[in-house]
């Protein structure tokens, strides 16, 4: 159908590939363990809308762009370190809300809106050439090259491949909330946890500023 071929392998490698941790990962833990799992699923729909825009760029051929021209690849890969590295340093200077209130009003990391949240998850996916790159490497392997409509076959490929995704985002947000709730992680901790996200964060721009097109 629509000149696709082993559905079945494409499925269980992009769970696989889903499943693998980075940067997306890090950002829905720590959102869900530090503000809840309504917020860790918000971060996961703003990267699922995030690999939408690719899969339709790819579609189209913008990803193709990216691979054929080292200056827009630069441009993006740039501009997406800077972001990450941006929203590193601004967990690293995370402080406790209320920290110099009294005692009965407990310090608590501070609550990021859910629009903020969102576009967070949407821009440290949209603005990573390497996920363009992926997408247009790993997808066309599973369409004929005599399908009728290779854009049609690429974007139906997007969509499983995003909305297994989804399910494993959604369900690690789920996941991450009810354990921080069960250990009882204090706000100190969240807090901490919140800083070495963003330690890894400023690791993750330096290293997509760093990448090379492959």
């Amino acid at each position: 159908m629509f000149g696709i071929h082993d559905l079945t392998l494409f499925i269980v490698s992009g769970l696989l590939l889903n499943i693998m941790p980075g940067p997306d990962s890090l950002l829905i833990m720590t959102r869900s363990a530090t503000q809840g799992w309504r917020a860790g699923v918000v971060t996961a729909l703003g990267i699922g809308a995030g690999t939408m825009v690719h899969v339709l760029a790819a579609a189209i051929g913008l990803s193709a762009l990216l691979a054929t021209s080292a200056a827009a690849f630069n441009v993006v890969k740039w501009v997406g370190a800077a972001y990450i590295v941006w929203c590193g340093i601004g967990m690293l200077r995370a402080k406790l809300k209320n920290a110099d209130a009294p005692a009965q009003a407990p310090a608590t990391p501070p609550r990021l809106p859910y629009r903020r949240i969102f576009a967070q998850g949407f821009l440290t996916n949209v603005l990573n050439p390497k996920v363009a790159l992926f997408f247009l490497a790993f997808v066309p392997q599973f369409i004929d090259a005599d399908a009728p409509n290779k854009a049609l076959a690429f974007i139906v490929l997007g969509c499983i491949f995003n909305f297994n995704g989804m399910l494993w985002c959604n369900g690690l947000a789920v996941f991450t909330a009810f354990a921080s709730a069960r250990l009882q992680v204090k706000p100190s901790v969240a807090l901490w946890l919140n800083r070495v996200t963003g330690g890894l964060f400023l690791l993750l721009g330096a290293r997509l500023a760093l990448a090379e097109r492959t």
